[in-house]
């Protein structure tokens, strides 16, 4: 009993002070975390984890959640994935850990796998609308990635290097030269941060020679400071900046402000604080409007929607006003950063609280009359699964450069994106109505709303092509000897993207009666029905773009009641159908209508016998063959046939009187 009492009195003794380190530990790692040292906070949380009992369950898997938190705010998605999953795995895991799991495989691209774990996390927190809002945005992704944007994106190669390059501003009115910020080696600052693990960063610049090249990026002299020095933006006559500057103390947070620095000549003038909020706060991500008087800015100060919200400040003879918020439909429970006004007055921002590829996206939003904004996610190539932001245009035209940490990076690179000149072409092809086969040597011209005329020769394959402009209608007109002119038409209106077009275009043959479908009347009577003006109209149509045509409408009817009766009903349908292209101003001279009563029977045909296959093609649908069809339904179809309108061409030398 004695020795036993010894032991336990040695492992109280030896284990309390190993107790008391592993506290210590853990603390200094909350302590870090706290601060924003998530890089530094890494391995004071595994090296605190690795010491912590396997039976303490629950402390390990606080600690496991803490470590995918360090690696999500670094930006590492990859690994927040790998951590995330292990605590998700523990019977003591928080519901945060299942959301952040799934967002985290969102980042790394695995989009059905992040749909399935979203679910999961919608069971452990059925109340949290945002499951219900990643699932969405999930699916959204996809279907975007299957229909991107036209806008073609590229890897500023000259201006990135292996640390973080991002938020882009030009410094001149030519777009030749680039400022950004930067934590490469250059930067001025000798210490690390303990939130990146990377140079505190500073303001670089960036020339164009002649070869269109960018210059290796330099510090811009007279801006940048031993802190963090970043994110500018210029007045329009890019000799007034303001950027952000953040000073950093180890285990404590400090604000960040907005600097304004004026250049005379070649220097810039020594920055001071514009003073919009306390030093204490954070106030970032400037953006001065393109008439100098509204500044967009990003900070957490009370009054906003969630973490970090967009603000402006108005200035009135160099006072800044009261910040601003820019509401609900911009601003969100997430982070809204990085704002840009262009001159048409859409502001582009990031966010990670909006639906969206993963991440931070880029959307833009246009103000409205009522003064709330319609704001649109700018969609694929420009979003990717990975933090998309700070995006800058070249003037009013539809390129510039923004910032990724897209291709799987956890730095931020800078990428150019243009949105290519529209480019159109049709390609047609002519074919005969009946048969559906080719006619080479048909002559198509194109008739354009801008005024512009073409004409080309289809191709022993029937085929024909032109080029497009945007924003003009179009008509394709075809002729061939023996035929009606045929048409079709496109447009590229509204067209946001390049296309090409696909048009077929049907002649119909003159050396046959064409039968007018769906002319229908009461039985017995000859006035049309309204189903008939649809037909018709086309009819009109044809006319008018056959305008040397002459043509006799011709009336039939089934052999029920007296040929005297049907004769008469024929010629006063065909009539009434001439009255009606009358109407619609086609010559009396180019129509004629005749009355067939029952005289011309309909003969079966191969597309009638297809819809139709007790009718035999080749037959001819007289009164005694009707008879000889089994069922009353079969010899009303028949009748039906028969009790039809057709024109044929009598002539194509029509000259019309000119009006």
């Amino acid at each position: 009993m004695r020795r036993s009492l010894l032991f336990i009195i040695f492992l109280i003794v030896v284990t309390a002070p190993v107790l008391e380190a592993q506290k210590r530990k853990t603390e200094k790692a909350y302590s870090s975390f706290k601060a924003g040292e998530y890089y530094d906070a890494i391995d004071l949380f595994k090296d605190a984890y690795s010491k912590t009992r396997k039976s303490d369950k629950n402390t390990r898997t606080d600690l496991v959640f803490m470590i995918g938190e360090c690696y999500r705010l670094t930006n590492n998605p990859k690994d927040a994935e790998t951590w995330y999953k292990l605590a998700v795995k523990s019977a003591y895991s928080k519901p945060d850990a299942q959301f952040w799991l799934a967002e985290s495989i969102k980042k790394n691209g695995k989009t059905q796998m992040a749909i399935d774990e979203f679910k999961k996390y919608k069971q452990v927190a059925p109340s949290d609308p945002r499951a219900d809002q990643e699932i969405r945005s999930c699916e959204l992704a996809l279907e975007w990635l299957r229909n991107p944007e036209a806008y073609k994106v590229e890897d500023l190669k000259d201006l990135n290097s292996k640390e973080s390059d991002f938020s882009p501003a030009y410094g001149r009115d030519d777009f030749g030269m680039i400022y950004f910020t930067s934590s490469r080696d250059d930067a001025s600052g000798t210490k690390t941060h303990g939130a990146t693990g990377q140079s505190y960063t500073d303001i670089f610049e960036s020339r164009l020679d002649k070869k269109s090249k960018w210059s290796t990026p330099v510090p811009v002299n007279g801006l940048n400071s031993d802190f963090e020095d970043g994110t500018p933006t210029f007045t329009s006559d890019f000799r007034e900046v303001f950027f952000t500057r953040c000073e950093a103390g180890k285990r404590e947070k400090k604000g960040c402000v907005i600097m304004n620095s004026r250049q005379t000549g070649d220097k810039w003038s020594d920055p001071k604080s514009i003073g919009i909020l306390p030093d204490s706060v954070v106030a970032a991500h400037p953006s001065i409007s393109p008439d100098g008087n509204t500044l967009y800015f990003v900070s957490d100060i009370e009054g906003g929607s969630g973490k970090k919200d967009i603000w402006k400040v108005t200035r009135d003879g160099g006072v800044w006003s009261k910040p601003e918020n820019l509401g609900p439909d911009i601003n969100t429970p997430g982070d809204e950063l990085f704002p840009f006004e262009r001159s048409n007055g859409i502001l582009y921002f990031a966010s990670d609280g909006l639906i969206g590829m993963g991440g931070l996206d880029i959307f833009k939003a246009a103000p409205q009359p009522d003064g709330s904004w319609l704001v649109q996610n700018m969609k694929p190539p420009i979003n990717s699964y990975s933090d998309d932001f700070g995006i800058t245009f070249e003037g009013d035209n539809e390129r510039g450069i923004f910032s990724s940490a897209r291709k799987g990076k956890s730095n931020d690179d800078l990428y150019s994106f243009e949105m290519p000149p529209l480019k159109f072409n049709v390609t047609g092809l002519v074919k005969d109505e009946k048969t559906g086969t080719a006619i080479p040597g048909s002559l198509v011209r194109l008739i354009a709303s801008d005024g512009n005329n073409l004409q080309a020769e289809t191709a022993g394959g029937g085929d024909f092509k032109f080029a497009l402009k945007a924003g003009v209608d179009y008509i394709f007109l075809a002729s061939k000897k023996g035929y009606l002119n045929g048409k079709d038409k496109e447009t590229t209106k509204g067209q946001d993207k390049s296309r090409d077009f696909m048009v077929s275009i049907l002649l119909t043959p003159i050396d046959r009666p064409i039968e007018l479908p769906n002319i229908l009347y009461d039985f017995g009577k000859w006035d049309l029905r309204p189903e008939s003006m649809v037909s018709l109209d086309k009819l009109v149509e044809t006319l008018f773009d056959n305008e040397n045509v002459t043509i006799e409408l011709m009336s039939h009817t089934d052999s029920r009641d007296t040929e005297e009766f049907n004769q008469k009903l024929s010629q006063n349908r065909a009539q009434v159908v001439v009255q009606y292209l009358i109407e619609k101003g086609i010559e009396p001279e180019r129509l004629l209508a005749k009355g067939y009563g029952e005289s011309v029977p309909k003969v079966v045909d191969a597309a009638i016998s297809a819809q139709n296959p007790f009718l035999k093609s080749g037959a001819t649908l007289t009164e005694q063959y009707i008879n000889t069809l089994q069922s009353d339904e079969q010899k009303e179809i028949a009748h039906q046939i028969n009790r039809r309108t057709e024109f044929r061409v009598l002539r194509t030398d029509f000259i019309p009187q000119k009006k």
